[in-house]
């Protein structure tokens, strides 16, 4: 797909459209969230053991 800020993806193109940056967006928020929620529940697993 292109460079994207979160480091996932590599092509030979040097732009992209604007829906291909718009979607590299929507993955990017998705991974962001998933983590959120790991940190989540990390901190609840944490707090549990003390």
């Amino acid at each position: 797909m292109g460079y994207s800020c979160c480091g996932n993806g590599f092509s030979a193109r040097s732009f992209l459209t604007k829906e291909e940056k718009v979607e590299m967006l929507k993955e990017y928020e998705e991974e962001l969230s998933k983590e959120l929620q790991g940190v989540k529940e990390r901190i609840k697993e944490m707090q549990k053991a003390n």
